[in-house]
């Protein structure tokens, strides 16, 4: 019996020298690593370093393939975050890396001294796509330490829902009007005190570009616990088109990120098109219209205007031909003649029809001739043996 009760006391004594060895063996990172609930993670290879040397950043549960900021920064712990944001880290000094795909990375920072004295940490913050953070604290040996300010009790703002982006665009917005839309979440104040009319910045994003923010105010009074829903306009400017990232900031912190995708203002295109198309016909016919009025017409014939002509049926009227004539123009007749048919006769209110006159280049007319002879008689004729001939004195 007694060689079993020193075996149970030893076993006794090994696991209680295990238990008061197990923190020495745990690594010494382990102090240094800040992990968020489903979040990413971020760990420091030394929790103390001067200002000159280097610490070892290493993360996980980070997105694939996403770029990140790393740097020192004071006035931070990871509880409360950066005050003053990016204006109390050490930015000369900072490093960027990117993540791998499995959304791990390790990265050597060099340690200098933030603008604002300690307590310090590491900061480390996406650069693209949704907003994602983790802090992990660093002891930057020689650098001053202040207290931080006392955490304000009054109202806070939280986003409980997700944000979406409501309405339409209508038939101006294919013409290249502004497109715009209502950002709309619900938020609740986690304070102790209500906030009224509370100014929320609403920034668009397109591609790599930083947001450019508007401020948009909430009128209402939201009480300590309770929840309302918001909706702010968001407008982007005219002729915008592609994929555009609407994000919504309250006091300095980035709340939620909206993805929007602005189909392109076809309108403007087909205007463009139209107008190419329409400017250079106007500009040739114009262009054909002064060559025709300035180039030199050609004379090819004599006007000719026919004398009255009554018949039956019709009164007598003034018949003028005028034509120039050319290589493309074949001559009018210069005078049309309305004869009356035979057997026709002229009714009682008419006047009788007269004898036509035809004109004096007619070859079976000699000028000076009365009407009716259409040959010249042989009695005429210089040589004809009946005329007298007249004989001077001799």
């Amino acid at each position: 019996m007694s060689g079993k009760a020193r075996l149970l006391r030893l076993s006794t004594c090994l696991a209680v020298l295990g238990l008061l060895l197990l923190p020495l063996a745990a690594p010494a990172t382990a102090a240094t690593e800040v992990t968020a609930a489903g979040g990413p993670a971020v760990r420091l290879s030394s929790p103390q370093a001067g200002t000159g040397g280097s610490v070892t950043v290493s993360g996980t549960g980070w997105r694939a393939h996403t770029l990140l900021m790393l740097l020192i920064c004071g006035r931070a712990t990871p509880s409360r975050g950066v005050l003053g944001g990016t204006n109390s880290c050490a930015n000369g000094d900072g490093r960027a890396v990117t993540t791998d795909a499995r959304g791990a990375f390790s990265r050597v920072l060099p340690v200098a001294e933030p603008p604002v004295p300690c307590p310090c940490v590491v900061h480390v913050a996406t650069v693209t796509g949704s907003a994602a953070e983790a802090d992990a604290v660093l002891d930057v040996a020689g650098h001053p330490v202040a207290p931080l300010p006392a955490a304000d009790s009054g109202g806070r703002l939280a986003v409980l829902s997700d944000t979406r982006l409501t309405g339409s665009s209508g038939l101006l917005t294919w013409f290249g009007a502004p497109p715009s839309r209502s950002l709309v979440f619900t938020v609740g104040n986690t304070g102790l005190s209500a906030i009224k009319d509370p100014v929320f910045q609403v920034g668009s994003a397109h591609g790599v570009f930083a947001p450019q923010w508007d401020d948009r105010q909430w009128q209402g009074t939201l009480a300590p616990g309770k929840k309302a829903e918001v909706k702010l306009p968001v407008e982007l400017s005219a002729g915008a088109h592609g994929d555009y990232t609407v994000s919504l900031k309250y006091d300095g912190k980035v709340l939620a990120e909206q993805p929007w995708g602005v189909a392109r203002p076809w309108g403007v295109t087909l205007f463009w098109i139209l107008l190419c198309l329409v400017v250079p016909a106007a500009l040739f016919r114009i262009g054909m219209a002064v060559v025709d009025r300035m180039r030199p017409h050609r004379s090819g014939g004599a006007r000719h205007t026919g004398s009255r002509h009554t018949g039956s049926g019709n009164t007598g009227s003034r018949h003028t031909a005028s034509r120039r004539t050319g290589p493309w123009r074949l001559p009018r007749p210069a005078l049309r003649l309305r004869l009356p048919l035979p057997g026709s006769r002229a009714g009682a209110d008419e006047p009788p029809p007269s004898t036509p006159t035809l004109p004096w280049f007619t070859p079976d007319s000699v000028p000076g001739d009365p009407a009716g002879r259409l040959s010249a008689p042989h009695t005429d004729s210089p040589s004809s043996p009946t005329t007298p001939t007249t004989k001077g004195p001799t």
